[in-house]
């Protein structure tokens, strides 16, 4: 049962101009629905590859059988504490899940719309003012999505660009560079939580010092784990799949137009944008030997539930490779499901309708530039660099 196929080294997987990692990832469906994958991960582990979505699912609503804890942050330091509540699992990860969960309502991120979307114009007003091109990641979705996360903790952009760096290391550098970036965010959240110990402010950090459970103040390495799950979790995944939109309108000039002409639209179209160009990979690690729809898994070995796999599933989604804007019924994936679904998904969502919103609205018909080709890649997050739009 072992396959040749990894999301790091297979044809498609690594970094290569005008790529399509989506489409190469698809192309596991014709093969057995699990097998094994010899070197899947960053540091060459193995997983067990499950490529239904049908399957995903029952894997990721079955926390008792495949545990989300697997120190992911914490190991590059060699230390051992969860990311929380990404890495913990129930009744533990219902506790903190319940206090986080107001922070990410849908009625608190309606409230923080008009904050986002004046931060949407002025970004691409920017832009239109000062050129008929752009590298749109470094020029805008980087700059939007990270600049509206930090905001969210209570943090201005100042640093923006140290902490971009920081996540392309943490997410995509060799063991040093993830080691070095590891060390350098888990400093600046234990500095941010003793400041605002000492001096309070209306943002996250200070929410998380002050909050109680179960009738006691959270212990440090509590405040660490949500304090670094969220600084993380806000400054790499939104961007990448903004910059996968705007390439795919770039490439599509029909959607392009239909978006441009019909907005309303952009609210459905971006469902099947975050269906198509999904961009992370999740890892469980088993909890006992279980079979598992023949597979002989056993304590301890990973199992990968790759969001971009399940959604370009043919079981599940009619003509999966085709993105079709109008698609209804849009059961994907793309932020997980289960108790661990995305925390942040509402936001998220709201983040790209926005900026798609605003950027169609200010920006005429754009292009991919001539003679720049983007450059994509997979791994536990797939990424898009070099998208150079052109609307002269």
């Amino acid at each position: 049962m072992v396959g040749d196929f990894s999301l790091f080294t297979s044809p498609g997987m690594q970094r290569i101009p005008n790529g399509d990692p989506h489409e190469a990832v698809a192309r596991v469906h014709a093969g057995p629905p699990i097998f094994y994958s010899p070197d899947n991960t960053r540091d060459g582990r193995g997983t067990w590859l499950i490529t239904r979505a049908k399957d995903q699912r029952q894997v990721l609503q079955d926390p008792e059988t495949f545990s989300s804890n697997r120190s992911i942050f914490a190991s590059a330091l060699g230390d051992d504490w969860p990311l929380i509540p990404l890495e913990l699992d129930p009744p533990a990860h219902g506790v903190f899940r319940s206090l986080l969960n107001p922070l990410f309502s849908p009625k608190r991120v309606i409230a923080l719309e008009p904050s986002i979307r004046a931060r949407a114009i002025t970004q691409v007003e920017k832009i239109s003012a000062s050129s008929n091109s752009c590298e749109v990641m470094k020029d805008f979705a980087i700059p939007f999505t990270v600049g509206v996360f930090l905001h969210f903790l209570g943090l201005s952009d100042e640093r923006l660009d140290m902490f971009v760096g920081w996540a392309n290391r943490l997410l995509h550098g060799d063991k040093a560079q993830r080691s070095a970036a590891a060390r350098a965010i888990l400093e600046f959240i234990d500095e941010l939580a003793a400041l605002r110990r000492k001096e309070p402010a209306d943002d996250f950090m200070t929410f998380i010092v002050e909050a109680e459970i179960d009738n006691r103040s959270l212990a440090d390495k509590e405040v660490r784990g949500i304090g670094v799950l969220l600084f993380v979790a806000g400054l790499d995944t939104v961007a990448a799949a903004l910059g996968f939109d705007l390439a795919h309108l770039a490439r599509n000039p029909k959607d392009q137009e239909l978006l441009r002409s019909e907005p309303e639209r952009i609210v459905l179209a971006t469902e099947e944008l975050l269906r198509a160009y999904s961009t992370v990979q999740m890892i469980r690690v088993a909890t006992k030997d279980v079979d598992f729809e023949g597979a002989p898994i056993r304590k301890g070995d990973y199992v990968s539930c790759a969001t971009m796999i399940a959604n370009r599933d043919p079981v599940e989604f009619e003509n999966p490779n085709t993105i079709d804007l109008a698609r209804e019924d849009n059961r994907h994936t793309a932020f997980a499901c289960g108790p661990h679904r995305c925390l942040g998904s509402h936001l998220a969502r709201r983040e790209i309708i926005i900026a798609l919103e605003e950027w169609l609205s200010r920006i005429p018909h754009f292009r991919i530039k001539e003679g720049t080709a983007p450059i994509t890649y997979g791994g536990h997050v797939f990424g898009i660099e070099n998208l150079v739009l052109d609307w002269s």
